[in-house]
């Protein structure tokens, strides 16, 4: 077991169907060491109750900043030996039913601002879903951003992994960014810093984005939101986006469709326990009810597995996977 874990014992209740484990509460200790911390602390919460699929075990500690300032203050004095990982709105994610150790970071309202600039800019905070920065733009009469309307995650997972839809990058409309780093330093970067590909970026791991300044033209509301609503009515039309499911789950291989390559491995409606391929689009998975990480990953797995032997082609994972497994391990080495 990892070691931040160290001494955890199984709980007594059950979670999505599996004991999860409650790692060693660490309040108190960070209270009494961070006089000036502003934020939230609270030990051993339920992360299935913020990811989109509905399952994974707690967070060790899970902090909520009051702003920038606040999170690098956290960073400053935090323990360097002892992980830490950022999430946002958990659509993206899926977290293993052990839980995550060490802290997990979400950026709430201190980070949630937006607000129009001149030259048709658009400052975001990294809390902002990306659904807003689209409807923003579009009230700003800022055309260019209505791939965002396509996205359901929020600014800051954006620029992790470069966040598209509908032919558009972020990295096509970013300005700069601005984050912190493990040790609490500040840093702004400009598009090319980032160092953008395909549903990736560069940037160490371990800065964590607060804000992006987007760019995008001159455009009329109505047509913008025409826009808009074509990109709403594709994903509703298209996608299984009224089930509990992480978006899409693997990337793209250059020159093929994921899902294409799923269906014709004879994929589409595969199950493991409550995890099953969605039949709307099958390169979605969907959690049909009591679904536990352990199945949705094993189903992941399985689909990469039959695509590999299908097609000769590796699908990468797209959704990010966190924590450990019930017997506290990492199958990934990371958390």
């Amino acid at each position: 077991m990892d070691p931040c874990a160290a001494g955890a014992a199984e709980r007594a209740e059950a979670c999505g169907g599996v004991s999860a484990l409650t790692f060693a509460d660490m309040t108190g200790d960070l209270a009494a060491k961070l006089p000036e911390l502003k934020g939230r602390l609270a030990a051993n919460v339920s992360l299935s109750d913020i990811t989109w699929f509905r399952v994974g075990g707690p967070a060790q500690l899970l902090f909520t900043p009051a702003d920038e300032s606040d999170l690098a203050y956290f960073l400053t004095h935090f323990r360097a030996d002892m992980p830490v990982i950022v999430i946002g709105l958990g659509s993206n994610l899926l977290v293993r039913d052990g839980g995550i150790p060490g802290v997990v970071i979400r950026l709430g309202r201190g980070f949630g601002q937006f607000a129009a600039e001149e030259e048709y800019r658009l400052r975001a905070g990294s809390a902002v879903p990306d659904v807003k920065v689209a409807r923003a733009a579009a009230d700003a009469g800022i055309a260019g951003l209505s791939f965002y309307r396509g996205i359901p995650g929020s600014v800051g997972g954006a620029l992790r992994m470069n966040g598209g839809a509908h032919g558009r990058e972020t990295k096509d409309v970013l300005v700069e960014a601005r984050a912190v780093d493990r040790s609490g330093r500040v840093h702004v970067l400009s598009n090319e810093e980032m160092g953008f590909s395909y549903r990736h970026c560069s940037v160490p791991e371990d800065f964590i984005f607060t804000q992006a300044l987007f760019h995008g033209e001159a455009g009329e509301r109505a047509d913008i939101q025409a826009e808009m609503a074509e990109v709403a009515e594709y994903r509703e039309q298209a996608q299984p986006i009224k089930s509990r499911t992480g978006g899409s789950t693997f990337k793209n291989p250059s020159g093929h469709s994921a899902w294409k390559l799923i269906d014709a491995a004879g994929c589409r409606g595969m199950k493991v326990g409550g995890a099953k391929v969605s039949e709307k689009h099958c390169n979605f998975l969907i959690n049909e009810g009591g679904a536990t990480g352990a199945d949705i990953e094993e189903l992941g797995e399985t689909v990469r597995t039959r695509v590999k032997e299908s097609s000769g082609i590796e699908l990468e994972w797209e959704i990010r996977r966190l924590g450990v497994t019930m017997n506290g391990r990492d199958p990934e080495g990371t958390l």
